[in-house]
């Protein structure tokens, strides 16, 4: 629950530097704020200044709960929940002494920071840092001043309204607001990469259509129900989506009928993308994304992912091209999502694996073979059983 007076302030990143194009920016990332805030209470959001603040309007807001959500939105690179006061250098100190309190008694060195951002206030940042600052050594005699690494910084902010009193802030996600990137699907398996190459792209701003591939008998419905279990947990990030869910047996056991063993994983993928970007047609999304890495695996060469880009129109992104595994699993336990892909049920990827998959694939070779294959018919059937979803956060 919220203390009296206490607000979020969230600092803008990339945001600042969009010049003429910055109100837009600024208006979504306010606007998908509002949409996260709704879970925790009622809060004023707005812009002042080169910040965003977030003000809860009723004393039962969940303001703990919305500090760690603001977090998470895109664009947002700090975080920070601070308590206002009048603008006076003694109501200042009074409100740096009762919020901080806990931290200034627990601390053995600190400072005081002051950012002026109304200029008509009469004492300029460095008159405020050192009243304020001499006034808390008084009330805290333990404490020693240091101006380079003080294990405590009390940050004063003189603004507009108010002025605001906090500790250290806390990092935001950064990039850029969802929705200012376009749209892209997103292809979600049940695995690591693709939920952290799902975060990345939503990150710069684009907004996501997942689609997963579903096979069975082959793939149990526990692998199904971890797959839309990632995408509720991405939805913390990127906020609610539609997941598409594509019967894919048919094609597989075509693949498995008509085509060489080592090539089934490249036909496979090949129409993964050609589904993809029928979704992504219907949709309006204007590229794809994927989860592979550069040689992870055998589908993952160069020479594959050329033969499996060939069928696409659309561009295909691939945020996490030039990572290790150890970097991806990184950011995928950042994310929260690191511990459902681990969960041992399999997807359509891992079926009709090949034991010597080639790696580097001729596309004329795969032309001919994918002649044996009612490529149209399959297509249409496969996009006539789409199962639709839309998750979002609170499911």
């Amino acid at each position: 629950m919220r203390t009296m007076n206490e607000i979020i302030l969230l600092k803008l990143g990339e945001v600042v530097l969009k010049g003429l194009n910055r109100r837009s920016f600024e208006d979504r990332l306010n606007a998908n704020l509002r949409r996260r805030l709704q879970h925790y209470g009622s809060f004023h959001v707005y812009s002042k200044q080169s910040a965003i603040y977030v003000e809860p309007q009723s004393e039962d807001c969940d303001l703990e709960g919305a500090y760690a959500a603001c977090r998470q939105v895109f664009g947002v690179i700090a975080a920070v929940r601070a308590r206002s006061c009048p603008k006076d250098k003694d109501a200042i100190f009074h409100c740096a002494q009762n919020y901080l309190d806990g931290e200034l008694r627990a601390a053995r060195t600190f400072k005081v920071e002051t950012r002026r951002a109304d200029k008509h206030f009469p004492m300029n940042s460095m008159e405020i840092s050192r009243y304020v600052g001499g006034l808390l050594h008084d009330a805290y005699p333990h404490l020693k001043v240091d101006v380079h690494t003080p294990e405590l910084c009390v940050h004063v902010e003189i603004r507009e309204k108010a002025a605001y009193v906090h500790g250290p802030s806390r990092p935001g996600a950064g990039g850029l607001p969802i929705g200012m990137g376009g749209t892209a699907v997103s292809l979600l398996s049940g695995g690591i990469d693709s939920p952290v190459s799902s975060y990345m792209i939503a990150k710069r701003g684009v907004q996501l259509e997942l689609v997963h591939f579903f096979s069975p008998p082959y793939t149990s419905p526990q692998a199904l129900e971890k797959v839309v279990r990632l995408a509720k947990e991405l939805t913390g990030w990127c906020g609610r989506m539609k997941l598409h869910i594509v019967p894919f047996t048919e094609i597989q056991e075509a693949i498995r009928r008509s085509c060489p063993e080592d090539h089934f994983t490249l036909i496979m993928r090949r129409f993964m993308m050609r589904l993809a970007e029928a979704v992504a047609r219907r949709t309006g999304a204007k590229a794809l994304v994927t989860g592979e890495s550069l040689g992870q695996v055998a589908s993952q060469t160069m020479d594959a992912l050329a033969v499996s880009d060939e069928v696409c129109t659309l561009p295909v992104l691939r945020p996490v091209i030039g990572m290790d595994k150890t970097e991806i699993i990184a950011i995928s336990r950042k994310i929260g999502t690191f511990d459902t892909s681990i969960l041992p049920y399999e997807d359509c990827c891992t079926v009709f694996t090949p034991r010597h998959p080639r790696t580097r694939p001729h596309l004329e070779e795969v032309l001919e073979y994918e002649k044996a294959l009612d490529i149209a018919g399959l297509m249409e059937r496969a996009l006539a059983g789409i199962e639709r979803r839309t998750v979002s956060m609170g499911d």
